[in-house]
This record gives C-alpha cells, sequence and structure tokens, in this order.
C-alpha cells in the first residue's frame, strides 16, 4: 500500500507581513480545494491512502464534506482518507508533531501546504522521507508556485515507483545555526539582525541587518533571498551558498532595491558578496544579535554565546515535479492504449 502525507497549516499567511505589506491571505475554503485537487492527483497515479495532520481551522470539516459527497454519488475520485492522532495545539508544534508521525509511519512523501516557515518545520522533523511544497504562505520562495492537482500527480508518480529515483527526488541544502547548545535550521536564508529580541517574529524593517546567507537566490524570486538573486545569483543545485554583508544606508556605498516580502520593496546597504563553501563554519559580523531563519526570529545570541553558522549540502529531499512531469511525457506513464479488443468491439459498435 503507497501512503502519503499531508500537512495543511491553516494559518500560514497570517504573520505581521501581511499588516504591512499586501501579501495573500488563503481563506479555509481555498486551502480545503488545495487538498481536493491534491488528492485527485494522487489517486490518478494510484496511491491509496492518505494521513493529513489534524487543524481546527475549518479546513478537515469541508474536506470531508466533499469526500463523503462524492463517495455518495459513487465518484471514486480520492483516496482513502485518515487523518493523524495528535493534539492539536494551534502551533508550529503540529506541523513538526506530524511530519515526526508520518515518517514514523513510512509514508512516500509528505505534502506541504505552507510557506517557507512551515517547511523549515516540516524538514527539522520528517528525516529522510522527501516532501513537496505547495505556496500557501507569507513568503513562499522555497515552495515553488504551481497547481496543486501537477503535484499531486508528481508525488504520486513518485512514491509509486513509476519515475525512478533519480528522476523523482532532488537533494537539497539547508544552514544550521547554532548557538551553545541549540540547533536550529533554514530552508533558504539567515539573516543576522543586530537587535537582540525576538519580538513578532517576522522580520520586514532591514535597517539593522548585518549579514545574509542564502542557499539560493533567484533574481525573479520573493523575501530576504531576492537581495543574492539580484546581487549574485545562485540556483538550487549549486553546491555552495552566498553571504551578503549588509549596511545601514548612510554608509553604505552598494544600494539595492529588492522585494523583500509581497509588496513590500527596501532599499538595502551592501557591504559585499562572497561565496559560502559547504561544511565550513562562518561567524556572524556581529557580538550580538539574533538570528532570522527564513523570515522569522527565533534565535538570540549574545558575546559570550557559542555561535556559527553551516552550510550542509545533500541535506533532505524533495519532489522533482518539473521531472517527474517530463518522465511521465516521455515513457507515456499516464497515456492509456486500449486494448486491440476493446476498440474492435467500439468500432463494432460504431457501426451498427
Amino acid at each position: 500500500m503507497t501512503k502519503v502525507g499531508i500537512i495543511a497549516n491553516p494559518v500560514s499567511a497570517r504573520d505581521i507581513r501581511r499588516i504591512v505589506s499586501h501579501a495573500g491571505n488563503l481563506p479555509i475554503n481555498d486551502r480545503a480545494n488545495i487538498v481536493l485537487r491534491m488528492l485527485t492527483g494522487l489517486m490518478a497515479t494510484g496511491v491509496e491512502e492518505v494521513v493529513i495532520m489534524p487543524e481546527n481551522g475549518g479546513i478537515r470539516t469541508q474536506l470531508m464534506r466533499t469526500i463523503d459527497r462524492e463517495a455518495r454519488m459513487g465518484h471514486l475520485r480520492f483516496p482513502r482518507v485518515s487523518y493523524l492522532d495528535m493534539p492539536v495545539t494551534c502551533t508550529s508544534d503540529d506541523s513538526a508533531e506530524a511530519a515526526r508521525q508520518m515518517h514514523d509511519q513510512g509514508v512516500g512523501a509528505i505534502v506541504v501546504l505552507g510557506g517557507d516557515g512551515t517547511n523549515r518545520v516540516v524538514v527539522s522533523r520528517c528525516g529522510n522521507t522527501p516532501i513537496a511544497g505547495v505556496s500557501t504562505g507569507t513568503n513562499n520562495a522555497f515552495p515553488e508556485l504551481r497547481e496543486p492537482t501537477i503535484t499531486g500527480l508528481a508525488v504520486g508518480l513518485a512514491v509509486t515507483g513509476q519515475v525512478p529515483c533519480d528522476h523523482a527526488y532532488s537533494y537539497n541544502k539547508r544552514l544550521e545555526v547554532r548557538v551553545n547548545d541549540q540547533r536550529e535550521i533554514a530552508l533558504v536564508d539567515v539573516a543576522v539582525v543586530s537587535e537582540r529580541f525576538i519580538g513578532a517574529r517576522a522580520i520586514w524593517k532591514t535597517a539593522n541587518f548585518r549579514d545574509l546567507f542564502v542557499t539560493f537566490g533567484r533574481p525573479d524570486g520573493i523575501g530576504m533571498s531576492s537581495i543574492i538573486g539580484l546581487l549574485a545569483p545562485l540556483d538550487r543545485q549549486t553546491p555552495e551558498g552566498r553571504r551578503a554583508r549588509l549596511l545601514p544606508l548612510e554608509t553604505a556605498k552598494i544600494r539595492l532595491v529588492a522585494p523583500i516580502a509581497p509588496g513590500l520593496i527596501e532599499e538595502v546597504g551592501i557591504g559585499g558578496v562572497e561565496k559560502v563553501l559547504p561544511d565550513t563554519v562562518y561567524l556572524p559580523s556581529v557580538s550580538a544579535g539574533s538570528f532570522a531563519l527564513d523570515g522569522e526570529r527565533e534565535l538570540t545570541f549574545s558575546e559570550t554565546c557559542d555561535v556559527s553558522i553551516r552550510l550542509q549540502t545533500d541535506a533532505f529531499r524533495t519532489v522533482n515535479v518539473p521531472d517527474c512531469m517530463a518522465y511521465a511525457a516521455r515513457h507515456g506513464l499516464l497515456t492509456r492504449v486500449a486494448s486491440e479488443a476493446l476498440r474492435s468491439a467500439h468500432q463494432t459498435g460504431r457501426t451498427t
């Protein structure tokens, strides 16, 4: 039996950046419809069972109402759906616990509905289970923007073994941040802020940024990684990262205009850009401050802390949706050829 996990964060895209910028906020009905579209793709490729993270936001109610209605009408459009047995705290701990349980159950892949933060939490707990991101967050630098039906098809083709592993999955870089005995990861970027507080977590004011470490940066990207994308672009596959040293605007000789959040474009002072090599220890350029991981402050540090930033390659796997679909097209995986007997019967029926 092939099983897939789905973690749908009901409160992604609701941090403070939605207020200070013009970020979107998907209503619950749209989130439920995204899951339904995902399920149709999984069903079409032979996935038999899906396990979903429970939540109190209302996704489950709308989802099961539609599935039950379709079943009563005799439409077998969706795999069998069940929910994890776990408490709901309405915090990021839910995504972490769901990822851990899904890994322990041996699901073939975990589909994550959320932004950079939700994907980061899932990767921190899912072990070697591959993930597939669906963009529903504030900043969506890591999960690529794509129709969920296609993601469902690709995930189904991958976990059922119809697409070989070397085409189905990709290895990804990540950054590890250590403050004394605390270790956290970032999938896209680590920003070093000179302020020593967590506050509202989400970052959007760049005046106090001093360093930016990224795993990749695209010129057409959004979020802090867009700074690298516009200065020294880097793809997801190249086994290196980038570091930008950031300066106050009044002292910077180079100023960059960058889209650091949806609808929020800021001028950033640049001191320089350099390569970040794998498995090499890097230190922040300030002795005290805080770390923002994928856009959210998580850790603070002082002059007495033991601090390091390190790039890890081949750190976790994702479903390679474009390669899965290209392989399916080349090898006719979604092509159904009628048998000779069926074609003859069909032709006979048409001529009588």
